[in-house]
């Protein structure tokens, strides 16, 4: 389980650096489609981060009752 977290968050964190690549190319050569894809990745990955978190969270607290 705990090799999947941290899968999940290292993909969080993938896209939201291909998303500040694609933003940035997209701005670079005026191409709008490219810039909104860029963002829509950033936010993509903020997402798996934030649902990594809370599942840490949660497997913690679990764990914690667990004892």
């Amino acid at each position: 389980m705990k090799g999947m977290i941290f899968m999940a968050k290292g993909e969080g964190k993938l896209d939201q650096i291909k998303g500040n690549v694609k933003e940035a190319a997209g701005k670079a050569v005026d191409d709008k489609k490219a810039e909104h894809e860029g963002k829509a990745d950033q936010l993509a990955g903020k997402a798996k981060d934030a649902v990594d978190s809370a599942s840490k969270k949660t497997k913690d607290q679990i764990d914690n009752l667990s004892e």
